[in-house]
């Protein structure tokens, strides 16, 4: 990375418009999050929030990508997931439907299309997970005997649902938004300024855990140092952990192989041109960060019906199932979940997420990564890779290189996606209990490759705005 072009590249008006334009929709996305669905007393839904988050993985999830929205009942509780889910929708209907694949391979007119019709399948969703969320959380609080004197009309249920469809259809055009300055995806971005904005309240309770010395201070090479011994060495451990599996991630989203394109040397008349070498990058894991939040959405559906089932008809053994197989085993629902210890069921979720995160590594990179459309434009530009021939042939050698590149990527990232929960069973056999590692491994995951996508972008921006001053120096 060029830090130093990078801040250089700060005093260009365009460049500096184009970061302050992100930096404001990331703030509006905060004050997003403090604005309360009009339902009631916002209190009392924030306490079925509380409820429904310590009984449900996945609801701690959502609360991480909408940055609080969730814990806070803010018109963005919904979020980015019925987007997120339309465009896994739309993208496998373009696999499965030849008209569209035809139309996605029509330059950018035809991707437009699909991307508008994306947009419109995000309402219904939008609206559909609105009014189950709605429907879980009121009924949590009857429950509870928490909102006996309020009954929604149904007044109430418009204005509610649509506040939060348009909560969430204002979080898609605002990830377009940033997707249009040319740093970074947009919807990316947003899960990524979701999660950070959750450190300050994770780092203050790790504060307050730390310097509460009520069981002794640490004495560290006879020095008393004021903090509590056994949270300091647990910090230092998942600093050492943190630090070791940033790295990991860093050198595989950096990891590349270069193919080699040599360009046939042509003479036009008296001039001649051609006759050079370029390189075609291709990296280790090109569907970056995708991946792991595809496979999130996909396996919160079934809790999220599994949910709706119980809160509708208590105790139904269908929608309890759903909802215990499709929840990410951690430390807050272990107890109730798993009374007599580990058995056979608490593995289902970590298999299933592995095996789409494997799948959808392979999948998302078929769509980014048209091997045909490369080998397509490098004949029409006159450019050969050594020993393969031009056209189908390149095609089919892309693809073998695509594929063996994919299966160890896919492989390295749901491994990684697997740390936390092979970190809880570590704690299962050893203590009886996870420590619960699992949402924040995944927003790790999440906050090391968004920002390493989004600095490479930025990169990139920042050596063509300063390339006259470079071409000037030389």
């Amino acid at each position: 990375m060029h830090f130093k072009t990078i801040f250089k590249s700060l005093k260009n008006k365009d460049m500096l418009r184009r970061v302050l334009i992100i930096l404001g929709i990331i703030v509006a996305y905060r004050l997003l999050a403090q604005i309360p669905v009009p339902m009631g007393d916002a209190s009392t839904f924030k306490e079925a929030v509380s409820n429904l988050m310590e009984k449900s993985d996945f609801s701690s999830f959502l609360n991480l990508i909408s940055g609080g929205g969730l814990a806070s009942f803010s018109i963005i509780l919904v979020g980015l997931s019925p987007y997120i889910t339309g465009s896994i929708v739309v993208q496998l209907l373009t696999k499965a439907i030849p008209s569209l694949e035809e139309l996605s391979n029509d330059g950018e007119t035809g991707r437009r299309k699909i991307n508008q019709w994306t947009r419109m399948l995000t309402v219904p969703l939008a609206i559909v997970q609105s009014i189950a969320y709605i429907f879980i959380l009121y009924q949590s609080t009857v429950a509870a005997n928490v909102a006996t004197e309020f009954t929604p009309t149904i007044r109430d249920w418009a204005l509610s649902v649509t506040s939060m469809t348009a909560g969430s259809v204002i979080l898609m055009w605002m990830g377009e938004l940033i997707t249009e300055q040319g740093i970074g995806n947009g919807i990316s971005t947003l899960i990524f300024a979701s999660i950070i904005s959750q450190l300050p309240t994770t780092m203050a309770s790790l504060g307050v855990a730390l310097f509460d010395t009520s069981r002794g201070a640490l004495n560290l090479f006879g020095l008393e140092i004021p903090v509590d011994p056994t949270t300091f060495w647990i910090i230092f451990g998942f600093a050492i952990a943190m630090i070791v599996v940033i790295y990991m991630l860093v050198k595989l989203n950096e990891a590349q192989r270069i193919v080699t394109v040599n360009y046939a040397k042509r003479v036009h008349g008296n001039s001649s041109y051609g006759g050079i070498k370029s390189i075609l990058p291709i990296k280790l894991i090109a569907a970056g960060v995708i991946p792991v939040i595809f496979a999130t959405a996909f396996l919160s559906l079934p809790a999220l019906v599994g949910q709706v089932i119980s809160t509708v008809n208590p105790g139904n053994e269908f929608g309890e199932t759903l909802v215990s197989v499709f929840s990410a085993p951690s430390a807050r629902n272990f107890a109730a979940m798993y009374p007599d210890g580990i058995n056979a069921r608490w593995f289902i979720y970590p298999a299933v997420y592995f095996v789409l995160v494997f799948a959808f590594t392979y999948f998302y990179t078929s769509i980014i990564f048209n091997t045909k459309e490369i080998a397509d434009n490098l004949q029409k530009q006159g450019g050969f890779i050594e020993g393969v021939r031009p056209g189908i042939a390149t095609a089919k050698y892309l693809s073998k290189v695509v594929n063996r590149l994919d299966l160890f990527g896919a492989l390295a990232l749901g491994l990684i996606a697997m740390l936390p929960f092979i970190t809880d069973y570590i704690f299962i056999m050893t203590t009886g209990a996870p420590i619960g590692l699992s949402i924040s491994g995944t927003g790790l995951l999440i906050v090391v490759t968004v920002a390493l996508e989004n600095l490479r972008s930025v990169d990139s921006r920042a050596l063509m705005i300063t390339y006259d001053d470079y071409s000037n120096e030389s």
